[in-house]
């Protein structure tokens, strides 16, 4: 069993919430349980041996809280941005850690068939594996219409809310309700896929913003979008509540509903292409289940932006969810978990099932969800 709580070592629950959703991270579990990481560091130094230690202290069946000391100063030593005892944000906490982990990871930069690893990073550890997503950027030229296009590796997706500085327009904006990727929402409702479709739509960039043009060799303006080239096996949605600017600091309570399930596919810049080639609907029916996404874990921070406190709800086997409090860990229902406010939401796709057997050859049994 996996449920054990976290003591907290003086605000340090921002860390706690995240260890929390990593180590209910299927993948993960499985690569570390499983014994694979071969240590090129010392190890008192090493964040992945910090790690899978504590995968061991997690799924060995103790039930009392575990003191995540050890591990707390190994992210102070290589992330010192995040030293100290105050209140830190649990995003930066989560790609802090999600950086440690890959450099020591030290994957290497092909697979045993001599290809380059299946990501933007061209890296095979295990956090490049699950958690690595390439972000597409086509910047198109409104004299010749020529684009521009750049990739980029991406950890996670930073979604801008309603209520905040930055325009917000949302898909729901009167009426009866809007119907999106199957679900129904009420009238002015915000919706993740809300968020995901204003992160993909054109930007117009204006006269200050002018690019040198390949195609007409001077300064144009030009329209940029963002789309998915590659999706991630877990992907991380961190929704922008912390509002910081020259002239005020401030929190966003804007309520954002996601769904358990997630389809991705509209947002991927293959899917982009299709529409513009009039291949769409079958596009659709090619990569629909490939891109489905289940929820597993959620953070959430209540209170403000000066003083607040972060949990997690986790998943557990296909329906059982738990909130996770610092040491207390209690029975939560979906109705809880969708009725949240998220701060980091991550949902897991399918495609983790062909990683995760591969992983289970290594060891000696399976292990359920």
């Amino acid at each position: 069993c996996s449920l054990r709580g976290l003591i907290n070592l003086g605000n340090t629950c921002f860390m706690n919430c995240i260890v929390q959703a990593l180590t209910h991270t299927p993948l993960l579990r499985d690569f570390f349980l499983s014994d694979r990481h071969k240590c090129e560091m010392q190890s008192n130094s090493c964040l992945v041996c910090e790690m899978s230690q504590l995968f061991q202290e997690f799924y060995s069946g103790h039930r009392w809280p575990h003191i995540p000391f050890r591990l707390l100063h190994l992210v102070w030593t290589h992330a010192r941005h995040l030293a100290g005892y105050e209140q830190q944000d649990a995003h930066e906490f989560l790609i802090a850690a999600l950086d440690v982990l890959h450099r020591h990871c030290k994957g290497d930069t092909t697979h045993d068939n001599g290809k380059k690893a299946n990501n933007p990073n061209h890296c095979s550890c295990i956090i490049d594996q699950i958690f690595t997503g390439g972000l597409q950027s086509d910047v198109t030229c409104q004299v010749c219409h020529g684009v521009s296009t750049t990739i980029d590796p991406f950890w996670d997706i930073s979604l801008d809310l309603p209520g905040s500085s930055t325009p917000f327009w949302p898909l729901s904006p009167g009426g009866d309700g809007l119907t999106v990727n199957g679900e129904s929402h009420l009238s002015g409702a915000t919706t993740l896929t809300d968020c995901l479709r204003r992160f993909t739509r054109p930007e117009h960039l204006g006269s200050s913003a002018k690019i040198k043009c390949g195609g007409c060799h001077s300064y144009q303006e030009s329209t940029k979008q963002l789309t998915m080239k590659k999706l991630p096996i877990v992907a991380c949605f961190h929704l922008k509540r912390f509002e910081h600017s020259a002239k005020l600091r401030r929190k966003i309570t804007t309520y954002v509903s996601f769904p358990l399930e997630l389809d991705m596919t509209p947002f991927i810049a293959s899917s982009k292409e299709s529409r513009m080639n009039g291949q769409y609907q079958q596009t659709v029916e090619v990569l629909n289940n490939d891109n489905k996404y289940s929820l597993f874990a959620v953070v959430n921070h209540q209170g403000t932006l000066e003083s607040g406190h972060y949990t997690s709800f986790i998943r557990q086997h296909k329906d059982q969810w738990f909130k996770c409090d610092d040491a207390i860990i209690t029975k939560a229902s979906i109705k809880d978990v969708l009725d949240s406010e998220g701060w980091v939401v991550r949902h897991q796709t399918p495609r983790s099932f062909s990683l995760e057997n591969r992983l289970k050859e290594k060891t000696e049994a399976g292990r359920d969800y």
